[in-house]
């Protein structure tokens, strides 16, 4: 095509394939694809590729693995590529001045949020987490700051009231990549104006570590229930029970009152385990105890024995 930009993709995770394979198919040339290092994975450790690099080598993209990104060298070859735009879809750096230099048209970024809420590397978990109805895709200008650049495009997509963070993340994956292909040709149109945020309206949705997967019983079950699914995936939910430690991958809110400490077992029957919590109660429906495989409730019971008045995180 005559108007065919050129493009170098930076993005590393499976939320990035999307992008890459959308741009790959558009009509413009995407000339180079830049991803993290293989890296140690799974029981036997050994280096296994992003998926990013996976789709490259998939639609046959010219590689770059490189280990650092602001070496001279590295710099160099990005700017011999003179790409149009440079398009980053969860890379895992942050990107100095003189790589957003470098593109004649600008780096464009999609986040998974509606920026400027969950500027951050955790959006997604941190959206489910907070029990938020809906969240969406943004594509904005890159600058030096974490997420703070002018915005080109939005799209809004509604958090079911029972999706994990793993679920959401595939939908957005797939609504990122549609707005990306949608923000460059609109630019090339000139039909996109960049708006700058508003810094006031800011939120900030920081990386996860393992800890955040653990239950504080002594919040509102609906919180517990959000918590579960904003963790799912990973870190994953868990607690604590007789001195082992248990991951819960499915949690629904009881809907009932209890008078009862909170993480105290009211009751176990074939629809789970009721738990009292701060406020409400919660149904433990699926779950997973040391070396073995995630199983429903009942599953579980079949096993092992949870008395009324056990007390979970204890």
């Amino acid at each position: 095509m005559d108007n065919a930009s050129s493009i170098v993709f930076m993005g590393t995770p499976d939320f990035a394939v999307p992008s890459l394979e959308a741009l790959a198919e558009s009509g413009d040339r995407v000339t180079l694809v830049v991803t993290q290092p293989d890296r140690p994975r799974g029981r036997g450790r050994a280096p296994l590729p992003p998926p990013v690099k996976t789709a490259a080598l998939r639609h046959h993209i010219p590689l770059s693995q490189p280990e650092k990104i602001k070496t001279p060298e590295f710099i160099d070859a990005l700017t011999a590529e003179a790409p149009d735009f440079i398009c980053v879809v969860a890379f895992g750096r942050i990107l100095p001045k003189e790589i957003l230099s470098i593109p004649k048209q600008g780096c464009i970024n999609v986040h998974a949020s509606l920026l400027p809420e969950y500027r951050g590397a955790g959006p997604i978990n941190r959206a489910v987490m907070d029990g938020k109805t809906r969240t969406g895709v943004t594509t904005m200008l890159m600058d030096e700051g974490m997420d703070t650049g002018d915005l080109l495009l939005t799209r809004e997509v509604p958090i079911g009231d029972d999706q994990t963070a793993g679920e959401l993340s595939d939908v957005l994956a797939r609504e990122g990549a549609a707005l990306l292909v949608e923000t460059i040709a609109g630019l090339k149109r000139g039909d996109i104006s960049p708006t700058p945020q508003n810094d006031a309206d800011a939120t900030p949705a920081p990386m996860l570590k393992k800890s955040d997967g653990e239950i504080d019983w002594s919040k509102p079950a609906s919180r517990i229930k959000d918590l579960v699914r904003g963790v799912t995936p990973w870190p994953g939910a868990y607690t604590d029970l007789n001195g082992e430690t248990l991951k819960i991958f499915r949690l629904k809110d009881a809907g009932r009152e209890s008078d009862a400490a909170p993480g105290t077992v009211l009751s176990v029957g074939p629809d789970g385990i009721v738990v009292a919590t701060g406020e409400g109660t919660a149904l433990i429906c699926e779950l997973q105890c040391p070396g073995k495989r995630r199983m429903s409730a009942r599953e579980y019971l079949c096993g092992r024995e949870i008395q009324k008045g056990a007390v979970f995180g204890s």
